[in-house]
């Protein structure tokens, strides 16, 4: 089973928050299960981590088998498309006004969803509602 890594999983491990060494732990375990994966736009959002540098994303993608998926087909961006269309209306009706959420992370889960089997993430309950097919790993 290939798991989709949200960004912040990678920014709790870097930034040696208190729960890095749960997330460290579980990225082996699920790295023994099918391997990991990133998509394009997690790439991008990781370049713009504080005291981080280009040359430490790509040694650690490279050093821990990480793999980056830059090329995402036309089915991953109607998904996005489509589940943040569907948001944004929700947030509409409700009286919240615009979209809150980025279009990132309906990149991020749609690429999930249909390039692997599961997304681990730290806000699994902003996509459960979107992506409510989308496995999502906890730690």
């Amino acid at each position: 089973m290939r798991t989709a890594l949200d960004t912040n999983i990678l920014s709790a491990l870097w930034s040696r928050e208190p729960l890095g060494s749960s997330v460290s732990s579980r990225l082996r375990e699920l790295y023994d299960q099918g391997g990991l994966v990133i998509c394009g736009p997690v790439y991008v959002e990781l370049y713009a981590n504080p005291n981080i540098t280009p040359t430490f994303v790509d040694d650690f993608l490279l050093a821990t088998g990480i793999a980056v998926e830059f090329a995402l087909d036309e089915g991953v961006w109607r998904s996005a498309a489509k589940c943040f269309a569907a948001y944004a209306q929700r947030r509409r009706r409700s009286g919240g006004g615009t979209a809150k959420r980025l279009p990132v992370d309906f990149v991020i889960a749609a690429h999930a969803s249909l390039r692997a089997d599961r997304l681990m993430t730290l806000d699994a309950e902003l996509y459960r509602l979107d992506f409510p097919n989308l496995s999502l790993v906890d730690l």
